[in-house]
Formats: C-alpha cells, sequence, structure tokens
C-alpha cells in the first residue's frame, strides 16, 4: 500500500512535504495525510502492538504492578506509546471485556505543536505530529496542553517524548510497528481518508447487526471537534469516558477567541467611560 503511495509522487508517500506556516495557508499542494483506525470490537488485548512499538522505538521498559485488571502498563506516559486499555464491565447479560489500543492522536489542530517554543514538535509531511527529543528543552509546556493527556516528561531526563507514528518507518515504506505487530487488523493503517470510510462503514455494520453500543471516536464529528478531527480515530462499544479517554476534547487555543474578545469589549468599555468622564468634567 505505501508503494503504491509512493508511485503517485517519488518524493514521498504521495505527499508534498510542507512547513507548519504552509499548512496554515493551505499552500503547498494536495496531500493525502495518514492516520491510524483502531477497532476496538476485534482486539483481544494481546498487546503485541505495546511490545513492538516499544522495541522498535527503543522506549524504556518500566514493570509495574497495578493490580488493575491487567493493565500493567496504565495509560499513555513518555514510557508508554501504545496502551491496551482493559476494561471489566458487568452489563445486563453478563460480563464482558472492552479493549482498546490507545495511541496519539496527532490533532489537525495539536495544541501540543502550537505551544512548543524549541520546534522540538513538528508537522510532518504525512500530517502527522512528530516530537524530536533531541530538539526539546524540557520546558513541559506541551504537557498540559495536549487535550488528551498523551504527552508527559521522561523521569530522571525531564524531556517530553510521545508516538511519533513510526516517522522513520513511514520514509522507508514500512507501516508503523503497532500496525506491523497486530494479529487481528484491529489498528489499521493508511490513507486518513480511507481510514476513516473503513471506520463508518464498519460502524455502520455493527450497527446494523445490534451493537447498539457503537461509536467512532475523533473524527471531525464525533470526539474530535475540539482538535479539528484527528489521524488516529477509534471504533469503541461504549462511551469514551469507560476507556479512560475525554468525552469533550478541546485545544486550548479555542478559547483564546472568545477571552481576547471579551478583553476588547472591556477595554472598549473603559475607554468611552474615560471619554464619557472627560467630555462630563469639562461642561
Amino acid at each position: 500500500m505505501l508503494r503504491q503511495l509512493r508511485a503517485r509522487d517519488p518524493r514521498g508517500l504521495g505527499l508534498t512535504a510542507r512547513s507548519r506556516r504552509t499548512a496554515e495557508l493551505g499552500g503547498g499542494g494536495e496531500t493525502a495525510d495518514v492516520g491510524f483506525f483502531t477497532d476496538s470490537s476485534i482486539c483481544i488485548g494481546c498487546k503485541a502492538c505495546e511490545v513492538a512499538c516499544r522495541q522498535w522505538n527503543m522506549v524504556p521498559d518500566h514493570p509495574r504492578f497495578l493490580a488493575n485488571s491487567y493493565d500493567n502498563s496504565g495509560s499513555l506516559d513518555a514510557d508508554t506509546w501504545r496502551h491496551v486499555a482493559f476494561v471489566e464491565q458487568q452489563t445486563a447479560h453478563g460480563f464482558r471485556w472492552l479493549m482498546s489500543s490507545d495511541v496519539c492522536k496527532h490533532c489537525r489542530e495539536a495544541a501540543c505543536l502550537e505551544v512548543c517554543p524549541t520546534g522540538a514538535l513538528f508537522r510532518s509531511e504525512f500530517g502527522t505530529v512528530v516530537l524530536q527529543a533531541d530538539v526539546c528543552n524540557g520546558c513541559g509546556y506541551c504537557v498540559p496542553a495536549c487535550p488528551f493527556g498523551v504527552i508527559s516528561r521522561r523521569e530522571g531526563d525531564g524531556r517530553a517524548f510521545k508516538c511519533t507514528l513510526c516517522y522513520d518507518r513511514l520514509g522507508q515504506d514500512m507501516l508503523p510497528a503497532c500496525a506491523k505487530a497486530c494479529p487481528t487488523g484491529s489498528i489499521g493503517f493508511g490513507p486518513a481518508a480511507e481510514m476513516e470510510r473503513r471506520a463508518r462503514d464498519r460502524l455502520e455494520r455493527l450497527r446494523a447487526e445490534g451493537v447498539a453500543g457503537a461509536r467512532l471516536y475523533g473524527t471531525a464529528d464525533a470526539g474530535g471537534e475540539g482538535v479539528g478531527g484527528a489521524a488516529s480515530i477509534f471504533l469503541l462499544l461504549d462511551r469514551p469516558e469507560i476507556y479512560g479517554l475525554p468525552s469533550e476534547p478541546e485545544t486550548p487555543a479555542r478559547g483564546l477567541a472568545e477571552g481576547w474578545g471579551a478583553a476588547a469589549m472591556a477595554a472598549g468599555a473603559l475607554v468611552l467611560g474615560v471619554v464619557a468622564a472627560v467630555v462630563g468634567g469639562r461642561r
């Protein structure tokens, strides 16, 4: 699949390299951004994705006993770039497991990228958000900016780390390590538009089969509204909160316009008040 994409544009995966500024202005030519579609309905919780990600990216391993089901990683952080959630749930029909492999969302409006002062975070030619650890100064601004709680700083190091969507592998026509290792096809990878189409087709099929709780997460109209959509789309079998995902994530920058508007109105009212006082005093 990657070779087919590259054949359309020999410069790299069917894409045109573009800077952050070019992307904002809508320039740089046609693009074919890539992304994940994670189908939790066929995730078996094997954690092959976690292991493959850790091995390929040489992420340090710090085994933990959380006494929380079979989950030994807990959540995404600087040392866990893929996290498989194990949710034990009692339903009217008995007991069931909910499993889903979480990862960085690679938001279209990435708050982490917006606040990074060094350029350690950048928008790649694949439409993904990549963090360069060798450029990171450890300021930590990206940590609270991320509405998903994906990024953290590595203990004893101070720098931030997160999923790069295997930026190095993409440049070599290779699938991301997690998608390559997934034995059930739960983690799909390809052009972002195709991944969303597959996600919507799968959702429609599950609902037709009577899976009422099935829903998408990460699309521009379902869980991704506040971040402009995401390159990582999920099909869930229950509410996002059940999986530890925020129900309405939003990039902090979206609140700036409202805040500046209110400040401008207050400043305008103050100016009018001063002018009225001066004119009234002269009379």
